[in-house]
C-alpha cells in the first residue's frame, strides 16, 4: 500500500466562541428614547445562541478524559486500559448505547472487557468520538475497519472502505477483496473484485493469486468480464496456479479448463502449449475440450453453428469505445506514429508507433485487438500486417497477406478479417482474401465483379458491401454485396455520385458513404444506403472536403477524420448525428494524416496504460 492517509473530520466551527442575541419583534413602541437600549419583546424575553457551544462542550469533556476526570467507564482491550465517559461512547456507537441501556450486566458495571479487538483501533475510535477526527493509514486500516464494524460506527467504517478503494493495486486487490468479504463490505468487495477482473494480466503474476483457494480461482476465470489479451493468458494462469501446489491442486484441472475458452486460443499455442501439456493429455475431460477447440479451428464457415459458452468473446466491464488513427501521410512524410481518441473527453493521445511506416493501409478491430494490413511505405506497396494490443500498448507482426495491397478495403466479420481490392504496385485489384486470427492463415475468397482501388468495405446485416473506388480508368459509383454464406458477389443500386477514396461505415441498417473524389474534386457530400429499402438518400455535407480520409461509427454517431481537401493533408475531425442530420467539429488530431487508417476498439482506460508504458 502507499503511504496515503485519509483524515475523517466532523464539521466544526471556529474555536472562538461567539454568541448571538435574537430579539423577538415587539408590537409596542419602546418607552425608552435611548437608542442604545436593546429592543425587547412585549414579554421582555430574548434568545441566546452560542454557535460553538457543542464544540466547546466536547472539547472540555475531552480535556476531562485526558486528566481522568469524571470518567465513569473503563475498557480493558487486550492488555490496555482505556477510560472514557459512558455518555460519549453511547452517543457515537449503537453498540455501546445498547450495552449501557439494555438488560446486560454492563449497564451498571464500570469495567468492561472487549474481546478480539485491537486496543490501538479502539483508542482511535474513542478519540474520534471526542474530537471528530481520525487519521486512517495503511498501517491501521486493517484494525480500524473491523473495530468500527463491531462498534457499529458506520461513518468510520465507510471511510476505511473508501481509503482501501484508493489503495487498490494488482498486488493487493485480491487480499482486499477477501478482507471485504470477511467484514461484509459489499461495495469494497465489488470494487476490488472488479479491479481484479480489469487488471487480471498483472494480478496473475502476484503471490496473492497463487495462494487463492480453488473456488476463488474458478470465480475469477469463469467471469465473462475478465480483461485479458487472449485466452492463452487464462490457460497459463490456470497452469501456474495448479503447479504452485501440484499434488493438492491437480484434481481441479478439468473443472478449471472448462472455463478456459480454448476455441479462441490461436492454433500454434493450442498445438504447442495445450496439446503438449501433460496435465491436459492425462485428463479425459481436458482432451475432449481440446478436441472441441480443434474442431472449431478447422471449420471457420461453421463456427456460428459450433457456438458454445467457450466460443463467446469475453466482454470486460468498463470497456469503452476508442477511435484509433493509424499511419497515413502528410507533406512528404509517411507515418508509423499513431494516436487514439477518447469520445468522452474529446482528447487525443499518442500510442506506440507501428513497426512499419504505412499510408493507404487497412485497419480494423477484432476481439479487442487492432489489425493493420498492407499499405504503402513510400517505396513499395506492402503485404505485411501487424497487430496492436491496447492492454500493453504494443505492436506485433502477423502473417503477411498473399498479395501486396495498398488502398484496400477491410472489415471484420464473424471472427475473420476480410480485405479486398486495392493496388499491388502494378494494377488495380478485384481479389479478396480472408485472415483467420485463430489459425494465422490467409485464404482466397471470391473476387469482386469490379477492380477497385481506393475502395471501402463494411458489414451490414451479415453481408459485406464494397463501394466506389477507381478501376484504373473510371471513378466508380457502383456498389456490390458479398454474402459469405453463398460465397458470391452481386451488384446493388449505385450511389448518386462517383466516389473514390471515400469513407464508409455502417450504422444499424444504413451504409454511409461520405466524401471522396469524383475525378475532378474532393467532396464534402455524403449519402447513405438503406439495405432494407434498397435505396440511397443524401445526407448533410461535412464542414470540410475530404478524400483519403476515414469514417467510423461509435454508438450510432459517424466520425470523419483526416484525409486531404485537395490542397493539403488534414488533422480535423467531425461527427455526424443521424437524428439531427448535422455535422459538428471535434478536437483535431495531433498529426495531419491523409491516406489514414482508422478503427474502433473497446478498451478499459487506455490512458492509464499509455502513462504506465511511458514511465
Amino acid at each position: 500500500m502507499s503511504s496515503e492517509t485519509e483524515e475523517l473530520q466532523l464539521p466544526t466551527t471556529s474555536s472562538t466562541a461567539t454568541s448571538s442575541v435574537v430579539f423577538e419583534a415587539s408590537t409596542q413602541t419602546p418607552t425608552s428614547e435611548n437608542c442604545d437600549s436593546p429592543l425587547v419583546s412585549q414579554k421582555g424575553n430574548y434568545s441566546l445562541t452560542t454557535s460553538d457551544h457543542s464544540n466547546n462542550t466536547l472539547t472540555n469533556v475531552y480535556k476531562m478524559r485526558q486528566h481522568g476526570q469524571l470518567c465513569d467507564i473503563t475498557l480493558q482491550v487486550g492488555l490496555e486500559i482505556i477510560r472514557a465517559h459512558k455518555v460519549i461512547l453511547a452517543s457515537i456507537s449503537p453498540y455501546f448505547f445498547a450495552m449501557f441501556n439494555g438488560d446486560m450486566r454492563e449497564q451498571t458495571s464500570n469495567e468492561i472487557v472487549l474481546h478480539d479487538m485491537d486496543p490501538i483501533a479502539v483508542e482511535l475510535l474513542i478519540e474520534y468520538g471526542y474530537t471528530g477526527q481520525i487519521v486512517i493509514t495503511p498501517e491501521n486500516v486493517q484494525v480500524l475497519l473491523p473495530a468500527s464494524s463491531v462498534l457499529q460506527m458506520s461513518t468510520v467504517r465507510e471511510a476505511c472502505c473508501r481509503f482501501l478503494m484508493k489503495q487498490l493495486h494488482p498486488t493487493n486487490c485480491l487480499g482486499i477483496r477477501s478482507f471485504a468479504d470477511t467484514h461484509s463490505c459489499k461495495e469494497l468487495h465489488r470494487r476490488s473484485h472488479c479491479f481484479a477482473l480489469q487488471n487480471f494480466q498483472q494480478v496473475v503474476g502476484t503471490e496473492e493469486f497463487l495462494l487463492l483457494p480453488f473456488q476463488e480461482i474458478e470465480e475469477l476465470i469463469s467471469n465473462s468480464q475478465l480483461n485479458i489479451c487472449s485466452e492463452e493468458d487464462v490457460f497459463s494462469a490456470v497452469l501456474n496456479w495448479i503447479k504452485h501446489d501440484l499434488t493438492e491442486r491437480k484434481q481441479y484441472i478439468s473443472q478449471l479448463m472448462e472455463h478456459v475458452r480454448l476455441p479462441l486460443v490461436n492454433r500454434e499455442f493450442l498445438m504447442t502449449h495445450v496439446d503438449g501439456e501433460t496435465l491436459v493429455r492425462e485428463d479425459n475431460q481436458c482432451r475432449e475440450l481440446l478436441l472441441e477447440a480443434m474442431r472449431y479451428h478447422l471449420a471457420p464457415e461453421r463456427r456460428c453453428a459450433l457456438s458454445t459458452p467457450r466460443t463467446l468473446e469475453r466482454k470486460p466491464k468498463g470497456a469503452e469505445p476508442y477511435l484509433f488513427a493509424i499511419g497515413g501521410g502528410s507533406l512528404f512524410a509517411i507515418h508509423s506514429e499513431c494516436e487514439v481518441y477518447n469520445p468522452r473527453t474529446d482528447a487525443w493521445s499518442a500510442i506506440a508507433p507501428m513497426q512499419w511506416r504505412r499510408s493507404r493501409c487497412g485497419v480494423t478491430g477484432l476481439r479487442r485487438l487492432l489489425y493493420v494490413v498492407g499499405g504503402y511505405d513510400g517505396a513499395s506497396d506492402l503485404a505485411t500486417a501487424e497487430c496492436y494490443n491496447p492492454l500493453i500498448n504494443n505492436w506485433n507482426p502477423i502473417t503477411p497477406m498473399g498479395t501486396k495491397r495498398s488502398c484496400l478495403g477491410i472489415c471484420a466479420f464473424n471472427g475473420l478479417i476480410y480485405v479486398c481490392g486495392g493496388y499491388d504496385g502494378a494494377s488495380c485489384l478485384s481479389s479478396m482474401e480472408r485472415f483467420d486470427p485463430l489459425t494465422g492463415v490467409w485464404c482466397s475468397c471470391p473476387a469482386m465483379n469490379t477492380r477497385r482501388r481506393y475502395c471501402r468495405i463494411a458489414v451490414v446485416e451479415n453481408c459485406i458491401y464494397a463501394l466506389g473506388g477507381f478501376d484504373s480508368t473510371n471513378y466508380q459509383a457502383s456498389v456490390e454485396r458479398y454474402d459469405p454464406r453463398q460465397g458470391s458477389w452481386h451488384s446493388i443500386p449505385s450511389m448518386s455520385s462517383r466516389r473514390s477514396s471515400c469513407g464508409v461505415t455502417a450504422v444499424e441498417e444504413f451504409l454511409y458513404c461520405i466524401g471522396g473524389n469524383d475525378g475532378t474534386v474532393c467532396m464534402s457530400s455524403g449519402e447513405r444506403f438503406n439495405v432494407r429499402r434498397n435505396a440511397w438518400e443524401p445526407i448533410t455535407a461535412m464542414h470540410n472536403r475530404r478524400s483519403t480520409h476515414e469514417v467510423v461509427a461509435i454508438n450510432g454517431f459517424v466520425y470523419a477524420l483526416g484525409g486531404n481537401d485537395g490542397s493539403s493533408s488534414l488533422n480535423s475531425v467531425e461527427i455526424y448525428d443521424p437524428k439531427l442530420n448535422k455535422w459538428t467539429l471535434l478536437s483535431s488530431m495531433v498529426t495531419r494524416r491523409s491516406s489514414v487508417g482508422a478503427a474502433i476498439l473497446e478498451c478499459i482506460n487506455i490512458e492509464h496504460v499509455l502513462r504506465s508504458t511511458k514511465s
